[in-house]
């Protein structure tokens, strides 16, 4: 299983999991757990994914990911696990 971070920052709008869960599902890539909450209008959501069957190459899947997030109003960016977690180790 190869796995990665998407996090999803902005202010709160409609569509905004709608849109990127669409996205990764057409990408075939599988959300394994999703965590989102909004605090004073702001969205924010972290979802860990297997990009092992995706149907696009990783470099692809994080300039779209980011292309959609501008298309919306959010950032979305997107790190592989081990990146994430040795960038985020106490």
């Amino acid at each position: 299983m190869k796995k990665a971070i998407i996090t999803v920052v902005g202010k709160d709008a409609v569509g905004i999991i709608a849109k990127v869960c669409t996205y990764l599902a057409e990408t075939k890539i599988n959300i394994l757990d999703i965590s989102q909450t909004i605090v004073d209008g702001y969205f924010n959501m972290m979802m860990i994914v297997d990009i092992s069957g995706a149907s696009k190459s990783t470099g692809d899947v994080i300039k779209n990911l980011e292309t959609l997030g501008s298309e919306i109003g959010v950032v979305i960016r997107m790190q592989m696990e081990e990146i994430f977690t040795k960038m985020h180790r106490i």
